[in-house]
């Protein structure tokens, strides 16, 4: 087992306070919205504040789990959640993150913060450029087709997956109506376990995956992983608590902003189609992506491995934290934007039906 690695905790000033909360409600509107968790908004958030990786990582985890429950009993309500699918991907997952918190562990050990923080930022480049640029290229296709199905249509991959039949391992989630071989969901659920615990972000490889590799719908998949969310949440939280990453201060500031968030956006999906789904998980992933991508300059100078002027390495950090806000603003303007419509339509619907009546 690795020694506890020693971190250092932000001061929680009035300003860090109102915007932790900011986050986490904005984190949760996205998270109920996509079923992603939003932790690919929270962990960037928290390090643009000045919050160690690895802490960001660990305090994310545990805020993540009652967040999940909640925005799982709301999509559950809705029927948008396969339990089953859900607890058989959760049970590998949960395999995948005492594992990745190791991995993050020993980075944190060995290279220090700033060794921490490359590996995480690295780690979100690499992840949501190749994600929400697949993600994107689907949601566009689908816009231009034109055809109100045609998001849940199975890729060639999943219809693969489907048609493989393993005598004794085929299971059938009814919710999703999806019937394949429990061993495929094995490497999906030990990625997403794996990346969670490392970056705190599971739901990147678990809402494509349980998509484009099962083959379930959008609403179904982005809803599931909330289910997901909630086991690898708690067991990743006992895992870091373990050896003092928590910062318990942090979660529950996020954790009361992202309460009030993941309701409305579990709301929002019900007055929208699911291919904008898409389009805002691509969206915001790809803004991250370039967030993420001009802070590494900013690390490897700290490790010693590259040298920049200070006011260099200054305008990188800003110019960060600036591409953060355009993705937290671009998240919600469009989610709220969604229900807005959504709200309005059905008051149309609502205005016409004594009209026809009528007639």
């Amino acid at each position: 087992m690795l020694e506890p690695v020693a971190v250092n905790f932000i001061d929680l000033t009035t300003v860090n306070v109102l915007s932790l909360f900011v986050i986490g409600f904005i984190g949760g509107l996205v998270s109920g919205f996509i079923g992603s968790g939003g932790a690919f908004v929270l962990t960037p958030a928290m390090m643009s504040m000045g919050v160690a990786g690895v802490v960001a990582v660990a305090s994310n985890m545990c805020h993540k789990f009652p967040k999940a429950l909640v925005g799982a009993y709301k999509r559950y309500r809705y029927g948008h959640v396969d339990i089953k699918l859900g607890l058989v991907l959760a049970a590998t997952a949960s395999i995948g993150v005492w594992v990745g918190a190791d991995i993050q562990q020993h980075i944190k050990f060995n290279y220090g913060e700033a060794g921490s923080n490359l590996y995480v930022s690295l780690s979100f480049v690499i992840v949501l450029a190749i994600v929400g640029s697949y993600v994107l290229r689907d949601a566009i296709r689908v816009y231009r087709t034109g055809d109100t199905h045609a998001e849940d249509q199975t890729s060639r991959l999943a219809a693969w997956v489907q048609s493989v039949e393993i005598p004794g391992t085929m299971i059938h989630f009814k919710t999703a109506n999806v019937r394949v071989s429990v061993l495929f969901t094995i490497p999906l659920g030990l990625a997403t376990g794996m990346l969670a615990a490392t970056i705190a972000v599971g739901g990147f490889i678990g809402v494509p995956g349980m998509m484009y590799v099962l083959g379930a719908p959008a609403l179904v998949a982005s809803a599931t992983e909330l289910v997901i969310a909630f086991v690898m949440g708690l067991g990743g939280s006992i895992k870091y608590a373990l050896h003092g990453l928590v910062d318990i201060r942090l979660t529950l500031i996020l954790l009361a902003g992202s309460l009030f968030g993941v309701q409305l956006g579990a709301i929002g999906t019900t007055f929208v189609k699911p291919y904008l789904i898409k389009v805002v998980m691509a969206a915001i992933m790809l803004i991250v992506a370039v967030s993420r991508a001009l802070v590494v300059p900013v690390y490897l100078a700290e490790l010693g491995k590259l040298a920049l002027a200070p006011d260099t390495l200054a305008m990188l950090k800003h110019a960060s934290f600036a591409f953060l806000l355009l993705a937290l603003c671009t998240g919600g303007i469009i989610i709220s934007g969604a229900m807005l419509h959504g709200y309005r339509r059905i008051g149309r619907t609502l205005e016409e039906q004594p009209v026809a009546a009528a007639e």
